[in-house]
């Protein structure tokens, strides 16, 4: 179905403008085709649809309380609709991929790719793969390196949680909360820990495999969690061109330096700095130092981070807007969205601006979303 958007202030490179927006054929047209079914867009903010580069709200669907889960069909269906009404058009699920059983363990991460594949198609949002490969899961390293290689995975992070996890387990409490997750008893959560930091020596090898597999599938590369300017030094000779998570300032200023994006959580900017006591996001985005804003884990935060850096006066909103459209897709490396230009891929986000809350939402050119009060503006 074709559609003229009409009425509302579309968002261009140079700001917002009055004017109508034509989909056609799943892309943005240059005209209204004839016989177009029409959204009256008065009052609303036309704007490219959200690319979450990372979000693992997922997880909470797929287990909602430590130990109990859902199947992932389900959670991938709910997910999915709950993207949507967040305004998320294009979204990177990530999926660690760990030592750990349970959640985040191997057979969970077989089930979330099946789910995806699955419903696709009738998704509405682009659900793609985000591998957030644990560095100690080696014994899961050539099931991920065909996966890779068989086009499944569309993003990898390199992980590294392990030396923490190894550290907090020592306090009997922490050891209880991880081993729920992994659905086992402490001791042998413990046990595990161990084990696999004992192969802890194999990890470069396993990176550099890692990295060779990503070149040739032709996927970008994350690295998570940097914690100083030579680890994310040492991730960029590996191929890992997007620094995610910066734990200091020093980090953002040596992967800008040379030219890289800097990922962020728009929690952070929401709840006005972060829960981990690292650098809040909005100044350094200010700054230039942070590119991307990401869910994180709450896929609502995206659209209100966009709307909270606007008021704060020093961007404005075509600038805050890029932050979750242009720039990510830029650094996922997709060149068909993320901007509303002729030609490119139909994904919109009509926004109420004195709510700040989405009213449609339109994945590849067809209304994947609509709220109760937007069903009043169709013709």
């Amino acid at each position: 179905m074709d559609w003229a958007i009409t009425g509302g202030q579309v968002l261009h490179a140079e700001g917002l403008k009055p004017g109508t927006l034509a989909l056609s054929d799943g892309r943005i047209g240059a005209a209204p085709a004839q016989g177009a079914r029409r959204l009256d867009a008065t009052g609303l903010l036309v704007l490219p649809g959200i690319v979450d580069i990372h979000g693992d709200a997922h997880e909470r669907q797929m287990q909602p309380r430590p130990g109990v889960d859902f199947p992932p069909e389900v959670a991938m269906r709910d997910s999915a609709a709950q993207l949507l009404a967040a305004g998320v058009t294009t979204a990177f699920l990530g999926v660690t991929l760990s030592w750990e059983p349970g959640l985040r363990g191997i057979e969970a991460w077989r089930a979330t790719l099946a789910a995806v594949e699955a419903m696709r198609a009738a998704a509405g949002v682009d659900l793609r793969i985000h591998c957030r490969f644990e560095a100690d899961n080696l014994d899961a390293l050539e099931e991920v390196l065909a996966d890779i290689a068989a086009g499944r995975v569309q993003l990898l992070a390199y992980n590294d949680h392990t030396p923490a996890i190894v550290k907090r387990i020592a306090d009997p409490a922490q050891a209880a909360k991880y081993a729920a997750r992994a659905g086992l008893p402490p001791a042998e959560f413990v046990a595990l820990a161990q084990r696999a930091w004992s192969r802890r020596p194999e990890v470069p090898e396993a990176r550099a495999r890692l990295a060779d597999a990503a070149r040739r599938a032709g996927i970008p590369m994350l690295s998570h969690d940097d914690a100083t300017p030579e680890m994310r030094r040492d991730f960029r000779a590996l191929g890992a061109a997007i620094c995610e998570f910066p734990m200091s300032e020093a980090v953002a200023e040596a992967a800008r330096a040379a030219g890289e994006h800097v990922v962020m959580g728009a929690p952070n900017v929401v709840r006005g700095g972060s829960h981990m006591g690292w650098s809040a996001a909005a100044p350094l985005a200010e700054r230039g130092l942070v590119t991307v804003l990401a869910s994180d884990y709450v896929w609502p935060a995206l659209l209100q981070a966009a709307f909270m850096m606007e008021g704060r006066g020093v961007l404005d909103l075509p600038r805050a807007w890029a932050l979750v459209s242009a720039n990510p897709a830029e650094a996922a490396g997709l060149a068909d969205r993320g901007r509303i230009a002729p030609g490119l891929r139909g994904d919109i986000v009509l926004v109420d601006p004195a709510r700040r809350a989405p009213v449609a939402t339109f994945a590849a050119g067809r209304l994947a979303w609509l709220s109760p009060d937007g069903a009043a503006r169709l013709h």
